[in-house]
């Protein structure tokens, strides 16, 4: 090889050892760059020059055309990527349980103000009071009084978990928005990436950081899975549905009127949903069957991956209506399918499980009590509706139906918290039930029957707790639940926490920059820039030498 071609030997070493300076120093001014991924030159050798071929057995006599830049590659282990992502999903789902049960648990002990407790205690109190002088005018008053705190203390609590509930329901909405978002921003750059790289000549490195940043914000909303084709486009699946194609984003939409009595908000596929065309061209969705994104009916499972995704969470947590009663006691299946999974309706039927058969088992005492009105105004054997809770609103009794089956009416509401009030009547005249039979003897049998009522343990919390609780250690019972869920959500989020930190940890020591790494690298480069340059020095030196020597 002529001395002019070993000029460009010399060349392709400086040109090279630039180039991964540039790298070097681009890893150094972006080490605390979010999403950034540490950066590597990749050399090769230039195509050897054949000076002399002999026989298959012996080597051919080749010589070095120098180095060449292949490439700038990112430094990344796609197992972790995916890995971080599952597990990073899984935490977030665990950590809006704890957040909710957390909520959950303030609201039943009112802030830690517990009023509830001391309304529920002071009910009994006063039953207790009654059963020693039922006459007296003042433990009459003070029963009633007790009785109007516990119901308007149960109203503050039932509302305060629907007042959180409606919280929930307004960010399932936002995340979806912010999930379209997202799939948006990944077609851009998945475009952006493939015209940048179509030449082969560079890779769009930080374009693909932000692609993976976006990826992983994607994981903690849920379970995503993901290829890259040859071509640079990442095509992505979101709970299974395709969501990011090469040319199109199948957006989520938000259902608050079709499928929810209560207008809470439902995610669907727009692409799958039935729509109807309208006059001006625009479409209007009729109907979101088969187009939902989640089946929130399916167990939670690490197995089969449903414990992933903050979204899922959410809607899991805030259910789909304000439970009452009703869905532990009519259908235990449906309480497993549709209750049991949620920590906010669940709480909420067990609540209004325990006021309604308060409520309820006082009243049918009374009702059949001697001394009561009905009886002293001579109808007896007739339905007796002077009780101590009556209905708010008549019209509420007719509306409540659990199976959605049965035409609307057919089962009765009967008292829940919210429908519920303390007999107008005995607000005005707390005395007006007397307690006296009709021969004028004090009804010691009606008030023993509620003295009973209350420490009777006959009740338990939901069809799946075989502990029986009475009146006044049910509440107590219920906040126990909900603290222990939360410990066990809160053990299962911290163990999430490390193992999130421990695939993110592994990750971080693939793809992040390393300061006294990239000053080694830089050393080093430094170096084999200096060598380069010192051999085209020695280089020109001969030629030059050669030059005038010939010249003389």
């Amino acid at each position: 090889m002529s001395l002019m071609a070993n000029l460009y030997v010399g060349t392709s070493g400086l040109t090279t050892s630039q180039n991964a300076l540039n790298t070097t120093a681009h890893n150094m001014a972006n080490l605390d760059t979010e999403g950034y991924t540490r950066q590597q030159v990749s050399q090769g050798t230039r195509a050897y020059q054949t000076l002399e071929k002999k026989n298959e057995a012996i080597a051919w006599k080749q010589i070095g055309t120098g180095v060449n830049y292949n490439n700038c590659k990112q430094v990344r282990s796609e197992f972790l990527d995916i890995s971080y992502r599952t597990e990073n999903g899984r935490l977030a789902f665990y950590d809006v349980s704890v957040k909710a049960l957390e909520e959950i648990e303030d609201q039943l002990q009112e802030m830690n103000g517990s009023e509830f407790a001391d309304s529920l205690n002071n009910l009994w109190v006063s039953v207790q009071e009654l059963a020693k002088d039922p006459c007296s005018a003042v433990t009459q008053s003070s029963f009633v009084t007790r009785a109007n705190e516990f119901l308007t203390r149960a109203k503050s609590v039932y509302d305060g978990l629907v007042s959180y509930q409606e919280n929930m329901d307004s960010t399932v909405k936002t995340m979806c928005d912010d999930i379209n978002k997202i799939g948006d921003r990944i077609r851009a750059l998945n475009e952006d990436i493939v015209n940048i790289e179509s030449g082969r000549e560079e890779k769009a490195n930080d374009l693909r950081d932000e692609r993976n940043l976006l990826l992983d914000r994607l994981g903690e909303y849920g379970k995503i899975e993901y290829q890259e084709d040859i071509f640079g486009n990442v095509a992505v699946l979101f709970e299974g549905s395709s969501f990011v194609t090469t040319d199109h984003v199948n957006h989520l939409g938000v259902d608050t009127t079709l499928e929810s009595s209560v207008g809470y908000a439902t995610p669907y596929w727009e692409y799958a949903a039935k729509t109807v065309d309208n006059h001006d061209g625009s479409k209007t969705v009729v109907s979101i069957e088969g187009a939902h994104v989640y089946d929130l009916t399916q167990n939670i499972s690490t197995v089969t991956n449903t414990d992933i995704g903050k979204l899922r969470s959410v809607l899991l947590a805030r259910g789909d209506h304000n439970a009452t009663y009703h869905d532990i006691t009519e259908d235990s299946e449906f309480y497993n399918t549709n209750i049991a999974q949620s920590v906010i309706m669940n709480v909420q039927a067990e609540f209004d499980q325990m006021v309604h058969t308060v409520m309820t088992t006082i009243n049918d005492i009374m009702e059949n009590a001697e001394s009561n009105p009905a009886f002293l105004d001579g109808s007896v054997g007739e339905a007796k509706e002077f009780t101590l809770f009556s209905c708010a609103n008549e019209e509420d009794k007719l509306t409540y139906d659990i199976s959605k089956e049965k035409p609307a009416g057919t089962v009765l509401t009967g008292f829940t918290i919210k429908n519920t009030q303390i007999n107008p009547k005995l607000i005005q005249e707390p005395t007006l039930f007397t307690y006296r039979t009709v021969d004028g003897n004090e009804d010691n049998d009606t008030v023993t029957k509620i003295k009973e009522a209350f420490t009777k343990e006959n009740y338990v919390l939901n069809p799946n707790v075989s502990t029986r609780n009475s009146f006044v250690t049910y509440y107590n019972s219920l906040v126990s639940q909900v603290a222990n869920s939360g410990d066990v959500y809160d053990n299962i989020k911290e163990a999430q926490e490390q193992t999130v930190d421990s695939v993110q940890s592994a990750r971080e020591q693939i793809v992040g920059v390393s300061s006294d790494e990239e000053l080694e690298f830089m050393i080093m480069f430094q170096n084999a820039y200096n060598a380069s340059s010192r051999y085209i020095n020695v280089v020109s030196e001969m030629l030059e030498h050669l030059v005038s020597t010939l010249g003389s």
